[in-house]
């Protein structure tokens, strides 16, 4: 972790150096200690509230998408049929701009905490059916022949073969869901809302409160951060037998 907290260090005072040696106006790049100090001085009023909004959307929707992608992605690997059948209607989907969506479930659900998950499940959901399917594609062939030969069932072969061998992948899919679940909160709390992080960003652009702003990405950065970390300390923990092959390699 040291090289990159250098690297973030050296960074921020790159920054915090040329808006002062530049004399650049609050409104346009507020200093790093500008945007700290806004965060402290505002945390109470406006960033506590809206940090608890935009988190619960956040958790809730990553945790849909979490459970919607792998029961669809476990389900287009034991039936072909709808692999073929909806796997291209999966990747049209993605073609749709989440910018445009927006808009529409605000009108259909309202200001309600209802299109925002959708939004994150949305963004979420398909890292997760990809990584799966994935993941469960790539088992080695002869396991799952090992097993047959001991009259292994096809729930049986699934649970002690197939899923336990695709983690890896899953877990690849689920951290690239985690970085981008903050995304969708933003663009629902865009779209239409009464309290969130992205709700206090829409106020704070045509009020020139660009401290403000700056504030609620950092506290976004440091959602998106820790989701990812949790879901990293989650791989670690249950799947503790997988390793780098760069980092093995170069050990060997």
């Amino acid at each position: 972790m040291w090289p990159s907290v250098l690297v973030g260090a050296v960074l921020l005072g790159a920054w915090e150096f040329v808006t002062r040696v530049l004399h650049v106006e609050e409104y346009i790049l507020p200093a790093p200690d500008q945007v700290a100090t806004t965060l402290v001085d505002r945390w109470d009023s406006t960033l506590r509230s809206a940090t608890w909004v935009t988190l619960t959307e956040i958790v809730l929707g990553f945790a849909i998408s979490v459970a919607a992608g792998l029961a669809l992605g476990c389900a287009l690997h034991f039936s072909a049929a709808a692999r073929r059948a909806l796997y291209p209607l999966l990747i049209g989907s993605q073609t749709i701009p989440i910018v445009v969506i927006a808009p529409i479930l605000a009108i259909i659900f309202g200001y309600s905490i209802t299109p925002k998950l959708i939004l994150v499940a949305l963004i979420c959901f398909f890292p997760v059916v990809i990584g799966t399917l994935d993941g469960l594609a790539s088992v080695d062939p002869e396991l799952v022949r090992m097993m047959r030969t001991l009259h292994g069932r096809r729930v049986a072969i699934f649970t002690r073969v197939e899923f336990p061998a695709a983690l890896p992948s899953v877990f690849t899919g689920l951290r690239l869901a985690a970085a981008y679940a903050a995304t969708g909160a933003v663009f629902g709390e865009y779209s239409g809302a009464s309290d969130g992080l992205g709700h206090v960003m829409r106020q704070g652009v045509p009020q020139l409160q660009s401290a403000l702003v700056f504030a609620a990405i950092v506290l976004l950065t440091a959602m998106s951060v820790a989701l990812f970390a949790l879901v990293h300390g989650a791989e670690r923990l249950l799947v503790p037998w997988h390793r780098n092959p760069t980092r093995e390699g170069n050990t060997g």
